[in-house]
């Protein structure tokens, strides 16, 4: 990527807010560029957090291992979103596994450079604190739903969160660009393949989502998918 495309991610990174176009040129310039083919992995989860990344094109997927052996899909990330940021900041070893699901290409600053930067430009400072929070919400917001939510709504509310994401309007509806199976459904919502199955046949049988196996998920109904997630 050149510097202008790298600018151009750097725009959409919420660790940068505020940063001027020279700022970001400066920032850009200190990069590191990274390839990753589908299927590789970027690190794993409990490695020390020596770099954190952006996302310059491309999809991952996040996946945490549990103490007990199982696999929890935390969320898919696409150009532009931080990955192992907050563990770098935090000091802590990475949480979490990122394997790319097509080809990427990252962008990615050693801790120290981090560490540099913030200094040089104070507004990536003050950013970090907000990253920091809302990775926290997100995480207590996430956790709240497996507790006190029916399956139904957990699966509403995890499609809703990648439409909000990553979602762009289509003819049908709103489609999630990327590959999502149900196993992978089942894994973000903390339930079976066999629910998720079953509740995604009932949703395409009442036109809510649509989508063939081997393509992309549309959500042809997001007021419908609305009503679902807020269900008391």
């Amino acid at each position: 990527m050149d510097i202008p495309a790298r600018v151009t991610v750097l725009e959409r990174v919420p660790l940068f807010k505020g940063l001027r176009p020279d700022e970001l040129e400066a920032v850009a310039r200190e990069a590191h560029e990274r390839k990753l083919e589908k299927g590789e992995v970027l690190f794993r989860q409990g490695e020390d957090a020596a770099h954190s990344y952006v996302l310059g094109w491309g999809r991952l997927r996040l996946d945490q291992a549990t103490p007990d052996g199982q696999n929890v899909v935390l969320r898919f990330m696409g150009p532009g979103d931080m990955v192992g940021t907050v563990a770098v900041l935090r000091r802590i070893p990475f949480p979490a596994t990122p394997l790319a699901i097509e080809d990427c290409v990252i962008l990615a600053w050693s801790a120290g450079r981090t560490a540099e930067l913030m200094t040089r430009f104070p507004a990536i400072a003050l950013n970090a604190v907000a990253v920091v929070g809302g990775r926290v919400e997100e995480l207590q917001a996430r956790l709240s739903e497996i507790a006190t939510q029916r399956v139904e709504r957990r699966i509403a509310s995890t499609l809703l969160r990648m439409a909000r994401q990553s979602g762009r309007r289509i003819e049908g509806g709103v489609e999630i660009p990327f590959a999502i199976s149900r196993n992978d459904l089942a894994e973000m919502t903390a339930t079976t393949l066999h629910t998720v199955s079953r509740t995604l046949a009932a949703w395409e049988q009442e036109g809510i989502v649509s989508g063939k196996r081997g393509s992309y998920l549309t959500i042809a109904q997001p007021h419908r998918l609305v009503e679902i997630a807020e269900q008391a």
